[in-house]
């Protein structure tokens, strides 16, 4: 087999292990993983030596697979017997695949390799639940052998400090339970071995991580016996604003260059920057030779516009067009800088009062207050809050870091001693009393407070996972398994019960420790008794029903003798003072001791993601009916209107601008600075976001006092808590040429959008203001931060830059200008001049309404970005202007309610990077034919042409021989031609600027010197005028506006539906649709469109869950435009029968549900005709109750014509579920997401005639809906990317530890809780899972789905895929009642999101039907695995190889109930796809070719039994015949290929040919040019996707869902 071939299977491989399939296809799911380069995994235009440099995936030698985990994949339990395994289940590690590593075999990579992995030691070492860290050392000694035993140390210890990774060891310093961490790293720990650990999570944000002793720690996956390397070394270089930050590789001396990340999110395909794989010197010598001069000017630069493709021509280049910030020209010398963030944890011992000293784990990093945290989480010291810490007698400062103690050392002593209280302490006493008690109630969850959100995992795990296997159960549970699903489960089921969705959790009936505990009426204490230290008295009733009165004094809690009616402060006798409020409560109430100490070990045992506060919050929008209880810290703080946290901040009110700022300006130098800056900022965001929604919801609730209360309530605008606050209507007519109220309404989201976009530019000196939009009861609620002074100057005064009045008077100031040049380039705004009513010239770099105004604080802030984005012209129909062909064709320009609209921002850069494309294709075209042209005149080479350009064609002639695509290296030959046009030194002849000249013209670049497509956002603006002289420029822009809005149609419309067909993108509900709409710039306003286009594509039937989704979302959301309107109509007594009113209409089958009027409640008998109507609004409170249903579908039917310009065919609920297929209970989930309405958990009957669904009980509660400023983590996105194109090459190991640094980085910048850690825990999961460390990848898949949960929802799409990777995982781990519970969980979710008719429903019950094969459920498989044919033939086609692989699933089903006519004909039909697609000499078809004869074979013995039964009655001599059970490894398997997972079984050979392959990449190394022409080879080989057979690798062509 040529080593050619070999190489293309494993790319093949490599590109099925992670091929955009929904859950992992980087577009879809989550925000955070970058598409992947369309071509193939690969880059097309990556020179070959980067990579050949990584095309293997892991490879796990066959022996592993097949030999031990075979029987049921049980684990090894004791690493004893491992130790003889160790010679073939060595992993090779992907270093070994370096140039510059020698062609030893692969043992000694593996053994050079600092990080080894070698399987059986992981799994060995895994679910034993090592007791301490000493012994997993001593475990993973004894069954690695390996010759260097300071490797196996390293291997074990993890300690990799750089020193390590260069060779040196790792210290025999470490301790045996210590890890280091670094600067701040909060690795997340899931297991909670050691109490309290998690409330670092809790209560400080990012933290220094911490391995408990004996917890197999999370932070790290290769191996469960290696404590977590608390990511002992960050290895990054210093300049910050390069395009590839290169993290040094220092153990193998080269650069691990990363991919530049772009707002389209793919990564960047460019030869000089993507992930090259050279010898560092070689790399220098590259850079040197690239290297040109700064250009002074950022628009000499060539080819640099904005973020595309060539951005990352040169990363040393310019670091303008990043949007990170200036590259300092000083930087270009330090590239090779390395930061080592390096210290080592130590163990100290704590001595409270009353319990045995313990000792605690701690980082010199840390501050004491984190101690103070631990201990007041921890179970057995959590009751104390008022103490101090005290080494040798002296107290130690709360704010003073660990290492800048004296005499604080490994063992130091630390003493709990208990301090005097004084008010606030007393009540932050207090309320951590009353939190402790309130630990396991969700009611916080429900009703959405204090960033709780609910997680349903646990009650389906049944606590199973995670808890280092101490409940494992053997292979052999598969006896007492109970397979059978709930009935609304089971395919075909219609109904669709709600309840399900919040289960009932065992620890919500928490145990009830007190009846009442809260503050007396008699606070606070009169001056006598103050000055006895009484601080303030409490009243509690204990279970028992004792009432009793306590005092807090200074010196603790004690009973008083006060009753409810009379005031006796003495202390009662015995008064039992306690210094802490639980030891009072343990003393006089039995119970209380009992149900508090084990609601403590209850509360310590859950995860800790269970109990983290999320970062923004997340609304239910269904809840169990709960009681009310007492609660008088709740009470209290509804009260006293906490703004912020008075308790903890000197000041009282936050001033959040200058918080905002202040971090903005935070230093950015260098790694740590970043992580310290980004994770500064994100936290005042996250702050400001629930600061300014509570405000939100104040203001509409009528709880603030307006600054100017004279003026109409529409009109006024409020202060609170230092946050500026205004209503989304048209106050005096600012908008009127735009729209009016429609306008005010849209303008805060675009304007939250430029605010968002100009802070990832993150220019120095240029100030945004906080803002957060929320949307509430039908109002539009804009906070914003306050600039210092704004209140004190009229308006006209302050603003310095931009208008006031949309371009009547215009003013402009040179410093703005410098300011906003620095963000034109990556935000493509073209600097233009206007006139102003006095006719003068204003040179502006932004649109006019976007004002500058320098605050009392002398920083320069731009306000009102609402048109920061070129303006869409397919809804601005301009006077006498010609929209293209493609627009009229399908009805543009549309008239639009507003005139607002603007382009997104991934439209614009798809459509530059489009253009540039265009751009290099044109001239490289020129080119050629000009050197066809100097070809003819023979000797025109030598005398024409520059050296440069010689060099270029003549490589270019030698490379044409291998046939390849003319704009490989003729894109090549441009880049440099261009980049010597703009350096500008001379050389260049007139010829080539003459090409690239033409090239420009033609893309409409702004420079004919290089390609720089720009947008002037004014064009088409009311009211603005543009002088004479720049006549010609604003008519190119009006093209290239025409052009853009074409594109939008005519590229990425079709290329959405495209990716819908393929599969690439799969939505689940209208959240996700809206997400794949906008991630390729299509706005919402053309959903109608969207649908339009997918009822005349072909393959319709294919697509038919995307048009379900479509419709839906179109009903709903012109639902909730309309609710919107009708909630402003209703005063707050009317809330929830207006909106159960509404639901009725809506949904209900109800023919005329009446609306109940609130005077039901309460009557009064004199009717006040006076009362002042102050609700925003219309005045007549009842007009939302006369609504219909038929009134209301009529509106929903118009609106969905004239918003979106679609044809609904539907007159009320009944007919719109029967035409388009929709389920009633989706678009209640979909309505009440949009409007933030909370319903109660219930069984609805929809389709009651006699009466209606809702009433007002139903209507529990109205959520704000929140737009806030995603901050990101740029370090940790970097390195996220660069680990995900690692492990796309093949390089897994590397992949992973990339991987885990940026889990380490968020985990930094975020706290323990987001989106994009859930989106690398996944990853990390999958990694762990394909290297085959399966219980590594259960806990860290428990996280992402627990994460997902918190921070996303229970229902989300994503939440539904992270459920099917967990159960995965646990059929692995033999978990297989867990995996059955997970998959119906996920199957139910599913049903109620979306229905069962889709694509991933397949997957889903392929999954549960191949787990209900291997439990010997064999009819129920049949039902879900028939059922998933049927889906895969429907949305695959009925050829496609998914279908093949169903039949063939369906085959070993009725094979083992021994149904054979059945089973051969389920194989029949793969067979015949097999052989149609792929040719007879697959090896797929052999396969299943085999099958068929064995069937055949089963068939005929089984006949011959039969007959010999008929023949001779019951003394028939009969056979026994095989009736094969099907083993669990073979059940894994099959579920491995169906979820696109791949091992690669090697032989001996193909070892052999691995060291070949390895010496031939390095001689290709050195001749860069035949490299390319291999690839192009490479290529066409890899297209032939099926070749004849490949007897050794095993890679399963159905291209099933990676």
């Amino acid at each position: 087999m040529g080593n050619g071939l070999f190489a293309n299977c494993c790319r093949q491989v490599t590109d099925l292990l992670f091929q955009p399939r929904g859950s992992d296809s980087p577009d879809e799911r989550s925000p955070l993983l970058p598409k992947s380069p369309t071509s193939c995994a690969v880059c097309p235009e990556m020179p070959e030596a980067a990579q050949c440099a990584g095309l293997y995936p892991d490879i796990i030698p066959s022996e592993a697979v097949t030999g031990d985990l075979q029987k049921g994949t049980e684990y090894i339990q004791d690493p004893s017997e491992t130790e003889d395994e160790e010679g073939t289940v060595t992993v090779c590690d992907r270093r070994g695949l370096r140039p510059g590593v020698g062609t030893a075999g692969l043992l000694q990579w593996a053994e050079a390799s600092p990080e080894v992995t070698v399987l059986p030691a992981d799994l060995g070492a895994g679910p034993a639940g090592l007791v301490d860290h000493a012994q997993s050392l001593g475990a993973c000694q004894s069954s690695v052998k390996l010759e260097d035993s300071g490797l196996a140390h390293r291997s074990c210890r993890r300690e990799e400090h750089v020193a390590a990774a260069e060779g040196g060891d790792a210290g025999p310093g470490a301790h045996p339970a210590g890890q280091s961490h670094s600067e701040g790293q909060a690795a997340v720990r899931s297991d909670t071995a050691v109490a309290g650990l998690d409330s670092r999570l809790k209560h400080r944000g990012p933290a220094p991580s911490r391995g408990s002793p004996g917890t197999a720690s999370s932070a790290l996956p290769a191996s469960v016996g290696k404590t977590p390397r608390a990511q002992s070394t960050v290895v990054l270089p210093v300049p910050p604003g390069k395009v590839s930050p290169e993290a040094w590789d220092t153990s193998a001396g080269f650069v691990v260059t990363e991919l530049t990340a772009y707002p389209g999110g793919r990564s960047s395909c460019d030869p000089d920057s993507q992930g090259q794989v050279l010898p560092s010197n070689q790399q220098k010598k590259k850079r040197k030779k690239k290297k040109l001069p700064l250009p002074e000017h950022p628009s000499g630069v060539a080819l640099m516009n904005g973020s595309g493709l060539h951005d990352s021509l040169k990363g040393e280049k310019d670091a303008r067009q990043n949007g990170h910030e200036e590259a300092d020209p000083g930087e270009d010398g330090n590239d090779q800088e390395v930061i080592v963030i390096q210290d080592t944890g130590f163990t100290v011992k704590i001595c409270a009062p009353g319990i045995e000293p313990f000792s605690l784990q701690v980082s010199p990093q840390e501050m004491v207050q984190e101690i103070h945290q631990v201990l007041m989480d921890r179970e057995d010291t959590c009751h104390r809050t008022c103490f101090s810490l005290q080494l040798d007698g002296n107290v130690l400062d709360n704010f003073a870091e660990l290492k800048t103690i004296e005499g604080l050392q490994e063992g130091s002593l630390l003493k709990v001693v208990e301090e005097p209280y004084t008010v606030r302490e007393a009540r932050i006493h207090v309320r951590h009393i009353r939190d402790l008690l309130k630990s396991l109630d969700p009611s916080d969850a429900f009703n959405g407070v204090d960033c709780n959100s609910l997680s349903f995992l646990s009650v389906f795990t049944e606590g199973d996972l995670g808890d280092s296997g101490k409940r494992k159960k053997k292979g052999t549970e598969m006896e007492q398994i109970d397979c059978t699903p709930p009935e609304h489960i089971l395919p075909g089921s219609k109904e669709r019960p709600l309840c399900a969705l919040q289960p009932q959790n065992r620890d919500w009936k928490p145990l009830q420790c007190l009846k009442v505990l809260t503050m007396s009426g008699w606070n606070p204490p009169p001056g006598n008794r103050k000055m006895h230290g009484d601080l303030m008295y409490l009243y509690v009733i204990t279970v028992e029903d004792r009432h009793v009165s306590i005092t807090a004094s200074t010196r603790g809690f004690y009973l008083n003798q006060s009753t409810a009616y009379s005031f006796n402060p003495k202390p009662a006798n015995p008064s039992f003072l306690s210094h802490s409020l639980v030891e009072l409560l343990n003393q006089i109430s039995p119970t209380f001791k009992k149900n508090f100490s084990a609601l403590q070990k209850k509360r310590v045992q859950r995860h800790p993601f269970e109990r983290i506060a999320t970062p923004f919050q997340v609304y239910s929008w269904t809840a169990p009916q709960a009681e009310h209880a007492m609660d008088c810290v709740r009470a209290e703080d509804a009260y006293t209107s906490r703004l912020g946290y008075e308790e903890h901040i000197p000041g009282q009110t936050r001033d959040w601008n200058e918080e905002l700022q202040t971090t903005r300006e935070l230093p950015r130098k260098n790694l740590p600075e970043r992580l310290l800056r980004e994770r500064a900022i994100f936290k005042v965001h996250s702050d400001f976001t629930a600061a300014a929604t509570r405000g939100a919801m104040a203001v509409i609730d009528g709880n603030v006092m307006a600054i100017n209360p004279s003026e109409e309530t529409k009109m006024q605008m409020f202060i609170w808590n230092n946050i500026f606050f205004s209503l989304g209507f048209d106050v005096r007519d600012h908008y009127k040429d735009f729209g009016g109220d429609v306008a005010a309404y849209v303008a805060p989201t675009n304007d939250l959008n430029g605010v968002r976009t100009y802070n990832a530019v993150d220019v120095e000196g240029l100030y945004t203001l906080g803002t957060v939009v929320v949307d509430y009861r039908g109002y539009r609620v804009t906070a914003q931060s306050i600039i210092p002074g704004i209140l004190e100057r009229e308006q006209e005064q302050s603003v310095i830059y931009g208008s006031i009045d949309f371009g009547k008077t215009v003013v402009s100031h040179p410093k703005y200008l410098e300011l906003l040049e620095k963000t034109s380039r990556p935000l493509k705004i073209q600097k233009h001049k206007v006139l102003n009513d006095k006719n003068e010239e204003v040179e502006l770099c932004s649109s006019v309404e976007c004002k500058g105004i320098i605050g009392n604080d002398g920083r320069h802030y731009i306000l009102d970005l609402l048109r920061t984005f070129p303006p869409d012209l397919n809804f601005l129909p301009v006077e006498g202007e010609e929209m293209p062909e493609e627009c009229k064709k399908m009805g543009f320009p549309k008239q639009h309610r507003h005139k607002l609209c603007c382009l997104r921002q991934e439209l614009v850069d798809a459509f530059v990077e489009h253009r540039y494309l265009l751009f290099m294709k044109l001239a490289a075209l020129q080119l050629m034919q000009q050197k066809a042209n100097k070809q003819e005149s023979s000797g025109a080479l030598e005398n024409g042409a520059s050296p440069e350009n010689g060099a270029a064609n003549s490589e270019r002639s030698e490379s044409e021989d291998g046939k390849i695509d003319d704009n490989v290296t003729g894109l090549d030959q441009v880049k440099e031609l261009a980049e010597t046009i703009a350096s500008d030194d001379g050389t260049v002849d007139p010829k080539s600027r003459e090409v690239i000249r033409n090239a420009c013209k033609a893309v409409g670049s702004i420079s004919d010197t290089s390609f720089d497509i720009r947008f002037n956002p004014d064009i088409f603006s009311p009211g603005v005028r543009f002088p004479e002289s720049s006549k010609e420029e604003v008519q190119d822009q009006k093209q290239l506006l025409k052009d853009a809005a074409a594109f939008l149609l005519s590229c990425q419309i079709p290329g959405l539906v495209k990716d819908c067909l393929d599969h690439t993108v799969l939505p689940m509900d209208g959240a996700t649709l809206a997400e794949a709409m906008h991630q390729r710039g299509i706005n919402m306003r053309y959903l109608g469109k969207v649908i339009n286009f997918i009822t005349k594509t072909p393959g319709r039937a294919q697509l038919d869950h995307i048009f379900k989704i479509g419709i839906s979302e179109l009903i709903t959301r012109s639902a909730k435009h309309i609710f919107k309107t009708y909630l402003q109509g209703v005063e707050l007594s009317g809330l929830s029968a207006a909106i159960s009113h509404f639901l009725n209409c809506f949904l209900s089958s109800f023919p005329n549900p009446i609306a109940h009027l609130p005077a039901d409640e309460l009557v009064s008998k004199k009717k006040n005709k006076k009362r002042k109507n102050r609700n925003l609004g219309n005045a007549d409170n009842t007009a939302w109750a006369s609504m219909t249903p038929q009134e209301l579908w009529k509106n929903i039917c118009s609106e969905a014509k004239n918003y979106f310009d679609f044809s609904l065919e539907c007159e009320n609920a009944d007919q719109a579920a029967e035409v388009y297929n929709l389920q009633k209970i989706t678009l209640l989930r979909e309505i009440s997401l949009k409007t933030g309405v909370q319903i109660l958990l219930k069984e609805y009957n929809f389709d009651n005639r006699h009466k209606p669904t809702f009433t007002e009980e139903d209507i529990l509660n109205i959520f704000p809906v929140v737009k806030h400023v995603n901050p990101k983590a740029s370090d940790a996105f970097h390195f996220f990317q660069s680990g995900q194109a690692k492990v796309q090459q093949g390089f897994l190991k590397e992949g992973c530890e990339l991987i885990n640094e940026a889990l380490n980085l968020f985990n930094n910048v975020y706290g323990a809780m987001h989106v994009e850690i859930c989106a690398c825990l996944r990853l990390l999961a999958r990694l762990n899972y394909i290297m085959g460390d399966y219980s590594e990848a259960l806990s860290n898949q428990q996280k992402a789905v627990l994460m997902s949960e918190r921070v996303l929802g229970i229902e989300h799409p994503n939440t539904i895929q992270e459920y099917m990777h967990l159960a995965l995982y646990c059929f692995a781990n033999s978990q297989l009642s867990t995996a059955l519970n997970l998959l119906y969980r996920a199957r139910y979710l599913m049903l109620l999101v979306f229905g069962e008719d889709h694509p991933e429903m397949a997957l889903l019950d392929n999954n549960i039907g191949l787990v209900l094969h291997g439990v010997m459920e064999y009819d129920l498989s049949l039902r879900f695995l028939e059922n998933a044919l049927a889906i895969s033939s429907k949305y695959h086609g009925s050829k496609s190889l998914k279908v093949a692989l169903s039949h063939h699933l369906v085959a070993r089903v009725y094979e083992s109930k021994a149904e054979f006519r059945s089973a051969l004909q389920h194989e029949k039909e793969g067979y015949t796809i097999y052989k149609n697609q792929l040719g007879e000499h697959h090896e797929k078809t052999k396969e299943s070719s085999e099958y068929l004869k064995y069937l055949t074979q089963q068939a005929v013995a089984l006949q011959r039994t039969m007959n010999e039964i008929y023949k001779n009655g019951s003394n028939a001599n009969i056979m026994p015949l095989k009736f094969t059970a099907p083993s669990m490894a073979s059940v894994l398997e099959q579920l491995n290929i169906i979820n696109g997972i791949l091992f690669i079984p090697l032989s001996q050979k193909d070892l052999e040919n691995l060291k070949a392959e390895v010496q031939r990449r390095q001689q290709l190394q050195e001749s860069m040019k035949s490299g390319e022409q291999l690839e192009a080879e490479d290529k066409a080989v890899e297209e032939k996707e099926a070749e004849p057979s490949m007897p050794s690798v095993a890679i399963p062509l159905t291209q099933s869902s990676a």
